[in-house]
């Protein structure tokens, strides 16, 4: 067996693993990544490509280390298409939007964080954490080309992505890292690099398109005027989708993709859920994707995940120079995720929660009734001031969609208010469990108000 010594060892090179390391790295420390792919696979990541908030990353990978990889900066709306009402929705989306190409993106994450100093270990498949007498997380241990390999570290970061072994493996006994975690809270997803003949007329746009089911949707995301990422999802409560097919017959129905190429093809699972009420255990971390870091609405989560490994790294190496990685001294960084995003995505997960309690057809009725820009303040920062004048406004527009308009907006006052006591995260781990019980009462309120079943 080999053993390998670092302060922080990170598992998975995507964004949250580079970025924490090269933080980490930056400061100082001795830092390595382990990725299970090999070299020339490492960044190929399913993904729809499109990034909100590209004008904001941290500064441990240079955003001009990664602009190249920003193929379609000229995207600046959502167009949600709404066939069984015959109807196109234009969303403003604020901020700066782009389309990227992954693959290129996530090599020069790597690039960047080589930069910083970051050893890479690939082809290394993690199998197994390991913790000392008294819980403590003190490393993992996996096997390179059939070779056993540990890594001894001070901080594990977990940035293996959505439903990691690594957590499977970790006793959280007596910590308040977030074990309530399915895959039903999660999205099985499917995603095709599509080659045009012609220019296609939405390239300034991200489209949009419900399946037949609820808490499912198509996407079509311009990497150019004529690359297009196209894919598909459903939420894995759901009955499952035929994904490749189903894709498939769409793109066949569309005039813009005949005699398309198809060039490249990924699944994977993602969160759409909200993030964990603690990511943090002595002397180990989850971020991303693993900590759930992402938008349960629309599944974005690139910013989100290139933040939270910044906030975890820096926590880390404070935890690391005071010579206590226990979970009081790694707290803060569940704090930080909150304040940034993680209370707003916990907001926007009550919409997800009310998408799976309507039918898609009725679903669908009132999208088209209610108007662009509120419903990109609704999905976008996770508030939304529209008035009831608004809202009778809109309801004339469909009458037939009142019942549905009013259950929106009452579901809307709740999920501020959720927003609102994730402002008072706590600042401690003791005062979590006291935090978690009036929230989980408001959460009762949300699923009596929507009828959906329980999701946590």
């Amino acid at each position: 067996m080999t053993t390998h010594e670092y302060d922080v060892v990170v598992v998975g090179a995507g964004t949250s693993g580079c970025y924490a390391a090269a933080t980490a790295s930056n400061a100082g420390l001795d830092v390595a990544i382990v990725e299970r792919k090999d070299e020339e696979e490492a960044g190929h990541i399913a993904c729809g490509d499109a990034l909100k908030g590209a004008d904001a990353f941290p500064e441990s990978i240079p955003k001009e280390q990664i602009q190249p990889a920003f193929t379609n900066t000229g995207v600046d709306h959502g167009r949600f298409e709404i066939p069984s009402h015959d109807t196109v929705l234009e969303i403003p989306v604020p901020g700066e939007l782009a389309v990227i190409d992954r693959w290129e993106y996530g090599r020069l994450l790597i690039e960047g964080a080589e930069n910083a100093g970051v050893d890479f270990h690939y082809d290394t498949v993690v199998q197994d954490v390991t913790q000392d007498v008294d819980g403590i997380v003190t490393g993992v241990r996996g096997k390179h080309k059939g070779d056993v390999v540990e890594y001894d570290a001070d901080v594990t970061i977990d940035g293996a992505g959505s439903l990691s072994l690594l957590q499977d493996k970790v006793d959280f006994s007596g910590t308040t890292f977030d074990t309530n975690v399915r895959y039903s809270q999660f999205c099985s997803a499917y995603r095709e690099i599509v080659e045009v003949d012609e220019p296609v007329e939405w390239d300034d746009a991200l489209v949009f398109k419900p399946t037949k089911r609820a808490a499912g949707y198509l996407w079509y995301f311009p990497r150019t005027s004529t690359t297009i990422n196209a894919g598909l999802g459903f939420q894995m409560n759901e009955q499952p989708m035929k994904l490749v097919e189903d894709l498939k017959q769409d793109l066949r129905a569309r005039p813009e993709f005949e005699n398309a190429t198809v060039t490249d093809k990924l699944g994977a699972a993602l969160p759409t859920r909200r993030p964990y009420d603690s990511a943090t255990a002595p002397g180990f971390i989850a971020a991303g994707d693993a900590a759930g870091h992402v938008n349960p609405t629309t599944g974005g989560g690139i910013a989100g995940a290139a933040y939270a490994g910044k906030y975890a790294a820096e926590q880390a190496v404070r935890a690391i120079e005071a010579g206590d990685v226990g979970e009081e001294n790694l707290w803060h960084y569940n704090e930080r995720v909150m304040d940034h995003f993680g209370g707003r995505y916990a907001g926007l997960d009550v919409y997800n929660i009310l998408s799976t309690a309507v039918d898609v057809d009725e679903l669908m009725g009132l999208l088209a009734a209610l108007p662009g820009e509120k419903l990109a303040e609704a999905l976008y920062s996770g508030k939304t001031s529209m008035s009831p004048l608004v809202m009778a406004q809109t309801a004339v527009k469909s009458a037939s969609y009142w019942r549905q308009i009013k259950n929106f907006y009452e579901t809307k006052r709740l999920a501020e208010k959720l927003m609102n006591h994730y402002d008072r995260y706590p600042t401690r781990p003791s005062a979590l469990a006291g935090w978690q019980t009036h929230r989980d009462d408001l959460m009762d309120r949300i699923y009596e108000t929507t009828g959906a079943e329980a999701k946590y």
